[in-house]
């Protein structure tokens, strides 16, 4: 729509009008008429306005800010009327208040901004998108039996719709309708505005809302209550949230709680310490953390003892985890329960994760006091009795009778911290052995023992990781980069073959790169009951791809897997190259063990309820035996009586931190090396470095001309104040 500006002098425009325009007086507008060569000219004045950025606007080819006028924000506009027609001072003022018309699901085109109700099928709890705003995903129905699935962005968290579950009933007004492979899709507009109400038959009419001011006619209440009886017969609604009392393993679940500890683990996880008055019928997992890191009320915890489970969540939702309040409550969506035990250990315990990503809804929300299901979860929690405060008096009493004051207590502990920089995770009933005893001793055998690190190998640390097959025992060196490209620019000269594109569990998308020498490009998008999912949660195939481009990929797409096309399927690349990325982890195979099965395997995994995407499972379908990253370091250990060597042998217990992601990662780099430091300082005699406790294993090496006797260190673990 081309847009002219009109230089106005003592009211006449200085260029004239199109000669074919005739003048309209504002107020003999009628609906239906064509004014195709007609004009209006008013003077008004927008109050109460907000200056907007609109999401669509490079769609749309219109300028990026707007102003934004609405009921709701209380917005008036006043127009200048002419002498004549009203007295000549006067100005009328009109209110923004619209009757709005609201448009069945099944009435909707592409292109249109659109007022509506529905019922909330399914949705995604706000989250950090993968740029500064919050994004939530949230699918419709109504009446019309025709599904709509809405992408709603906003800066603010609390202008996005307060959706808590399955069933309540969202009024949008501005929201702009898009098509997309054949599907009508929501996003927010300019002036998007939302109120949610609870879908629940019988319930209070309340919007839930952000806003000071918003509309709400009479008749409206009669469009909620239709859709609450249409709703309670068409929708399967879950039922309430899972109880820890009724937690099972590998259950998902969503859980509603409040917050009583929460503490940072790493980079890409975060602990909650949560509890909703019913104790989980196996013991529970507790992530070791710092005291000093933990936020929450001392004494309740201690109070509440098994009563609170710890949950660890991951990647994306650390940030909101970090950010909420201690007593809040939270109702937790897919929370996956996990029986685990540690090595060595007979007794399972249960596990909590939140995993990364959003599928299947998964998320956090806060719920405020006035929630229905917070009021009855708080009535309860006051009914529980705590017996264990009076344990907890008397243990702060012993405290304070043993040290003065914190002073007096840090120094105890630093103290204690100079005896051993290392933890012993099992086998507490064996006493330390000298190393002079262990060297004149015949093998295979299990020693505790006290130390020094005098030296250690490789000195350059990113050398120490190495790849290993558990199944033939063979450690081989951690390919580098050129290595990759040069097989990826191996598989670009195969062109990609169309007739294995769009299949059944997967969507194809080619292109042609533009450069030089032009390259085919083919993505696949794997699907999930017969529909794509948001890229977080899909794996996708790439033929043709560059090592750089791959790169972007795996920052976009859960999953890449490179590969190349054949007549019949497509295949996996050399095994030289890793067959599959996440995130910043390449997942390799072992060429003597593996036996490659065709791509479409991974369809299976696809039609799960829940696909996970997990490394160990793609390797399992796709006939790959799959190689682990280890830390594989020689350490030369001495005491008042002798000196041996010891290897170490470990994916990520002994420094905490994962094998797999020290390469990708400069703060892990630096951690690892800060830790090394603390172990053998460098340039410190023999007398002044610190203790280490360590279990060590002697094992027989034979081969055609000798024996020999070597040494692992096991089930031991770097302290974890020692960096």
């Amino acid at each position: 729509m081309p847009v002219q500006l009109l230089k106005i002098i003592e009211g006449q425009s200085e260029t004239p009008l199109p000669s074919h325009l005739q003048k309209e007086d504002l107020k003999h507008l009628q609906e239906g008429c064509d004014y195709t060569n007609k004009y209006i000219q008013e003077t008004f004045i927008a109050a109460g306005f907000k200056v907007i950025k609109l999401p669509t606007e490079r769609e749309d080819a219109r300028h990026d800010c707007h102003l934004e006028v609405s009921e709701e924000a209380g917005s008036t506009i006043y127009i200048y009327t002419k002498p004549g027609t009203t007295a000549a001072s006067e100005t009328a003022s009109v209110s923004v208040a619209p009757k709005y018309v609201y448009t069945p699901l099944n009435h909707l085109k592409d292109g249109t901004v659109v007022n509506l109700y529905g019922v909330v099928k399914f949705f995604k709890p706000p989250y950090i998108s993968k740029g500064t705003d919050y994004c939530s995903i949230v699918t419709l129905v109504d009446q019309s039996n025709v599904k709509l699935t809405c992408s709603l962005f906003s800066g603010n968290l609390d202008f996005l719709p307060k959706i808590y579950k399955v069933g309540d009933i969202v009024r949008f007004h501005r929201i702009k309708i898009r098509e997309y492979n054949g599907q009508m899709q929501g996003i927010t507009s300019g002036g998007f505005a939302s109120l949610t109400f609870d879908g629940t038959v019988g319930a209070p009419v309340v919007p839930r809302t952000s806003s000071r001011v918003y509309t709400f006619m009479d008749e409206e209440q009669k469009t909620i209550e239709e859709l609450r009886v249409w709703a309670a017969s068409n929708i399967s609604i879950s039922g309430p949230a899972t109880k820890l009392s009724g937690v099972q393993p590998m259950l998902f679940f969503d859980l509603t709680c409040q917050l009583v500890g929460k503490a940072k683990v790493d980079g890409s996880s975060f602990l909650l310490k949560v509890w909703d008055g019913t104790e989980c019928p196996y013991p529970t997992w507790k992530v070791p953390v710092e005291a000093k890191d933990l936020e929450g009320e001392k004494v309740l915890l201690h109070q509440l003892g098994n009563l609170a489970v710890d949950i660890l969540v991951y990647d994306n939702h650390v940030q909101l985890a970090e950010s909420l309040k201690i007593g809040s409550f939270l109702r937790i969506y897919s929370i996956h329960a996990k029986e685990a035990s540690a090595d060595n250990e007979d007794v399972s315990h249960m596990e909590f994760h939140l995993h990364g990503g959003t599928c299947y809804g998964r998320g956090i929300g806060v719920l405020p006091e006035s929630n229905p299901d917070v009021k009855e979860l708080k009535e309860f929690l006051e009914s529980v009795t705590l017996t264990d405060s009076q344990n907890m008096e008397s243990c702060s009493m012993d405290i304070d009778s043993t040290f003065g004051n914190v002073t007096d207590l840090e120094l105890h502990l630093q103290r204690c911290q100079q005896l051993s920089v290392t933890v012993l995770t099992d086998h507490q009933d064996l006493s330390n052995t000298e190393l002079k005893t262990i060297t004149n001793s015949s093998a295979p055998q299990q020693y505790r023992i006290r130390a020094k690190l005098r030296t250690y190998k490789p000195q350059k640390l990113h050398q120490s990781v190495k790849l290993h097959c558990s199944k033939c025992n063979s450690l081989q060196e951690v390919p580098d980069r050129d290595d990759f490209d040069f097989i990826l620019h191996g598989s670009a000269g195969t062109a990609p073959n169309p007739e294995l594109h769009n299949t059944s569990w997967y969507e194809s998308v080619t292109w042609t790169t533009q450069e030089q020498k032009q390259r085919e490009i083919a993505i696949h998008f794997v699907k999930h009951d017969e529909m794509l999912q948001h890229p977080e949660d899909t794996l996708i195939m790439v033929e043709g791809g560059t090592l750089k481009e791959i790169w972007k990929l795996t920052k976009r797409f859960k999953c890449v897997i490179p590969v190349r096309s054949t007549e019949d399927d497509l295949e996996l690349l050399d095994l030289s190259a890793p067959f599959l990325l996440k995130g910043n982890v390449k997942y390799y195979g072992c060429k003597q063990c593996s036996t490659p099965k065709p791509v479409k395997n991974l369809s299976s995994i696809a039609a799960e309820q829940r696909p996970s995407w997990e490394p160990t499972e793609i390797a399992q379908v796709l006939g790959i035996e799959l190689l682990q990253y280890v830390f594989i370091m020689k350490f030369t250990l001495v005491d008042e009586t002798g000196s041996l060597n010891a290897y170490l042998f470990d994916y990520e217990k002994f420094f905490q931190i994962p094998a797999s992601e020290i390469l990708t990662s400069n703060f892990l780099q630096q951690k690892m090396q800060m830790t090394m430091n603390a172990l053998c300082p460098p340039g410190r005699k023999l007398g002044d470095l610190p203790w280490l406790e360590c279990f060590i294993k002697s094992y027989n090496v034979r081969d055609a001309m000798k024996n020999q006797v070597c040494y692992q260190i096991f089930d031991t673990t770097v302290a974890e104040d020692v960096v």
